[in-house]
């Protein structure tokens, strides 16, 4: 068995290694120049050195069309695995979702001839899950299905706890730039973040904490200055590692250089929390299409808890 996910999932470069995930790719193009955005570090050092999050709001994203989804499985993941878990961003943030259903239909329609050429015997089996979340967010359900697929479950017992999973994580945002945020989210028609939000975060330094859960996204927080944010944020997530997670991980991922989220106020009281609980703090690049869509330097974080409320 073996997992792909959609680029805009935002985990770490290492764990995509350790088990071996294979990525959908997301094209974006900016001021002319084209990006494959397929979380490896090349054009992700070459988008962040230029500092494009920083003024690519009329950018275009292109998720991986439903031809190339048909042809990562039929050229490669039906030659080498059985199962294979295909996990999405939200489908109500994005069409990826829409375009790996549609090509599951063709992909399993012409596999066995695939297989039969290549010596391969057996069926192939594929399942599209729906993570309900958005960039660290998506994260638990990815790890929660790389523990299930090592430890030899059965496909339809993982497929039964990953959508429960996907039911109960919650993504966060912390955006640097309100007005940045806004011109993206009106270039997609999306009324997530008001101008009204947006002249308030700029007079008074205000920043929203935006949640995403089960596929919703809106603010459920505001904090005087990103920095104070930053701590609200963190102080959070190390009372719901205490309290107890449904998967043991954080993911924190960061539209830069890393090395900031140490600087970050809060930040070593939640890496502290997660050692004292053996819960893992995964630290995630964001994608360049987390980049093109909130800013560059966001954050977001990605938990799996019972339902709770926010508490900012």
């Amino acid at each position: 068995m073996g997992l792909a996910i959609d680029a805009a999932c935002d985990v770490s470069q290492a764990f995509l290694h350790k088990h071996g995930i294979s990525v959908m790719p997301i094209t974006v193009k900016v001021d002319g120049d084209t990006f494959m955005d397929d979380r490896e570090p090349g054009d992700l050092q070459r988008f962040i050195a230029r500092r494009l999050g920083s003024r690519s709001h009329s950018a275009e994203t292109e998720p991986c069309p439903v031809a190339e989804v048909q042809k990562l499985f039929l050229d490669k993941l039906v030659l080498e695995q059985d199962c294979v878990f295909c996990l999405t961003i939200t489908a109500t943030r994005s069409p990826i979702n829409a375009h790996v259903n549609q090509a599951s239909f063709a992909i399993l329609k012409n596999y066995r001839q695939v297989r039969e050429q290549a010596g391969t015997p057996g069926p192939f089996m594929m399942r599209v899950i729906d993570t309900r979340n958005i960039f660290a967010g998506a994260a638990p359900v990815i790890v929660e299905a790389s523990r299930m697929i090592a430890a030899g479950e059965a496909p339809a017992a993982i497929r039964e706890r990953l959508l429960y999973v996907a039911e109960h994580c919650y993504g966060y945002m912390l955006p640097r730039d309100l007005y940045y945020l806004r011109a993206r989210a009106k270039k997609k028609n999306d009324r997530s973040v008001s101008l009204l939000t947006a002249m308030l975060g700029s007079a008074l330094d205000v920043k929203p904490i935006l949640r995403c859960f089960r596929g919703e996204t809106g603010p459920v927080g505001k904090v005087r200055g990103f920095d104070q944010g930053a701590e609200a944020l963190f102080n959070y997530a190390a009372r719901r590692v205490r309290e107890g997670l449904l998967v043991p991980v954080v993911c924190v991922s960061y539209g830069g250089d890393l090395a900031v989220l140490d600087q970050l106020p809060g930040y070593a009281g939640l890496r502290e929390a997660c050692a004292e609980c053996g819960v893992e703090l995964m630290e995630a690049p964001m994608s360049i299409t987390g980049m093109v869509n909130v800013g560059e330097g966001a954050v977001t974080l990605g938990l799996a808890a019972e339902e709770h409320d926010a508490g900012f």
